[in-house]
C-alpha cells in the first residue's frame, strides 16, 4: 500500500502469543464448515540474530527512474540476483521492477551493500507500458510483489487494483486485482484468473480501496500460488481499529487461478491511539511467504501498522493453515476457524535508526551455521521524510 504520510520513529510493540480463534468476532454461519481438529503445531521457527541494514536515499535516480516504492522483493537461487518491485503507478516512470546485487560479506555474514543492477518496465499484452491512473485507460496497475518462478524460471508479480466509489454519486473507478506471470524482459505472460469475490464493484462484495491482494508467494515446489489480502474484504467485516482485529484472507490458487483454499487470517488491531487523536492509523498484511518450499501449510506472514504522530510497528508471525477452515465459495470469513500465528519477530526490538514501512520479504542465502538469511525491504512512499531500508535477520528452523 502506499498511503502517503509523515514518517516517525518506530516504537516497541509487546511480544505475545497471538491466540487466533478469538480474533474473528462472530459466530459460526449455519453453513460454515467444520474443521478437523487442528494437528500439533510444527517446531517454531526462531530468529538467530540481527545482519544489518542498508539504506537507499531518498530521491535516487537511476536508469531514469526515481528509486522507492519498494513494496516487494525475491532472490533467484540460481544467480543470487535480486529482483525488487516498486509500487510506483507509472505516474514517475513506468509500473516497473529493480534487478539488485545484495552482498552478505560484513561480519558474520551481515548485509554489507545493496547496489541496483537494472531496471525493467513491466508490460502489457500488446507490448507497451502500463500508463498512469490519471489521463489512462483504466489499465494501470499498483504492483506490490514479486517472486522468480521456480518452475518456468520467470517471474510471477501481483497488484492490488483500484476501487474508487465517490461519495457523490460519480463513476467509480474498478480496476480488478491481478496476478501476472511476465518474463525477465518484463514481457507479460498469462494471468490467474481473479477469484469473484476479490473483484472491484460498486456493491458491497469486493476488495477494499488500497486493500487488494498486497502479499504472494510460492509454495508446494511452484504447483501453487499464495496470496494474502491487505485488509478485509467487504463481505469480511470491518477494517483493524485500536480496540479490535480484523478478518482478512490467504487464498491458495493454482498455477491457472483455480481456488484451492480460502483460509481466514486474523490481524491485529492497530498498536498505539493517533496523535491528534482523530489522526490516520492502520494495520494490514503486506507480505507473505512459504517458509518451506515443499510445505503448502506454513508462512510467514508481515503486518505492518502506522499511526500518526506515533509510528510504525511491523511485527513477523509464524502461520500454519493445518486445522483451519475452508472459507466457502462466495462466503464470508466471519465465524470460521482461522489459521494459527505466533510472533516470530517484532521489527522494533531490532537496532535500527528508525522502523519505516515494510512491505516486502524474501529469502536470501543459506548461512553457514544451517541458519537462513530473511531480507526485508520498506516503501518510503517517495517521501523524503521516509527511507528505503533493507533489514536482514537469520532464522533458524
Amino acid at each position: 500500500m502506499s498511503s502517503l504520510r509523515p514518517r516517525a520513529l518506530g516504537v516497541p510493540v509487546a511480544l505475545a502469543l497471538v491466540v487466533t480463534s478469538a480474533a474473528c468476532g462472530a459466530a459460526a454461519a449455519p453453513t460454515a464448515p467444520v474443521a478437523a481438529p487442528a494437528p500439533p503445531a510444527p517446531p517454531p521457527l526462531q530468529v538467530a540474530g540481527f545482519l544489518g541494514e542498508q539504506r537507499i536515499p531518498s530521491g535516487t535516480q537511476f536508469a531514469g527512474t526515481t528509486v522507492g516504492g519498494l513494496s516487494g522483493l525475491d532472490r533467484d537461487p540460481a544467480t543470487g540476483t535480486w529482483f525488487v518491485v516498486s509500487d510506483d503507478r507509472s505516474e514517475l516512470a513506468p509500473a516497473r521492477f529493480y534487478t539488485a546485487d545484495l552482498r552478505f560479506d560484513g561480519p558474520d555474514g551481515a548485509l554489507s551493500a545493496v547496489e541496483l543492477t537494472g531496471t525493467t518496465p513491466f508490460l502489457r499484452p500488446d507490448g507497451t507500458p502500463y500508463p498512469p491512473l490519471e489521463g489512462g485507460d483504466g489499465t494501470t496497475v499498483d504492483p506490490e510483489d514479486i517472486r522468480v518462478d521456480p518452475i518456468g524460471g520467470g517471474l510471477l508479480w501481483s497488484q492490488e487494483g483500484e476501487r474508487i466509489v465517490p461519495a457523490d454519486g460519480g463513476p467509480p473507478t474498478l480496476i480488478d486485482p491481478t496476478v501476472r506471470f511476465a518474463e525477465r524482459d518484463g514481457r507479460s505472460g498469462d494471468e490467474l484468473t481473479v477469484p469473484p469475490e476479490h473483484r472491484a464493484d460498486a456493491t458491497e462484495r469486493g476488495i477494499r480501496q488500497n486493500l487488494g491482494p498486497e502479499g504472494l508467494t510460492f509454495a508446494d515446489g511452484g504447483e501453487l500460488v499464495v496470496t494474502a489480502l491487505e485488509g478485509p474484504l467487504l463481505q469480511d467485516g470491518a477494517v483493524p481499529t485500536r480496540a479490535a482485529g480484523a478478518v482478512s484472507r490467504i487464498v491458495v490458487r493454482t498455477r491457472t487461478g483455480e481456488v484451492v483454499s480460502r483460509f481466514a487470517y486474523p490481524q491485529e488491531p492497530i498498536f498505539a491511539d493517533p496523535v491528534p487523536a482523530g489522526g490516520f492509523a492502520n494495520n494490514g498484511v503486506t507480505a507473505i511467504l512459504a517458509v518451506d518450499a515443499a510445505d503448502p501449510t506454513r508462512f510467514l506472514v508481515l503486518e505492518r501498522s502506522f499511526v500518526t504522530g506515533v509510528g510504525n510497528a511491523v511485527r513477523l508471525y509464524d502461520v500454519d493453515t493445518a486445522g483451519a477452515t475452508h472459507i466457502p465459495e462466495g462466503g464470508s470469513a466471519a465465524g470460521v476457524t482461522p489459521v494459527r500465528k505466533r510472533l516470530l519477530l517484532d521489527l522494533a526490538e531490532l537496532p535500527l535508526a528508525s522502523l519505516d514501512n515494510v512491505e516486502g520479504m524474501a529469502w536470501g542465502p543459506d548461512r553457514a551455521d544451517g541458519s537462513r538469511t530473511l531480507v526485508l525491504v520498506s516503501d518510503d512512499n517517495f517521501s523524503d521524510t521516509q527511507v528505503t531500508q533493507f533489514v536482514a535477520v537469520a532464522v533458524r528452523n
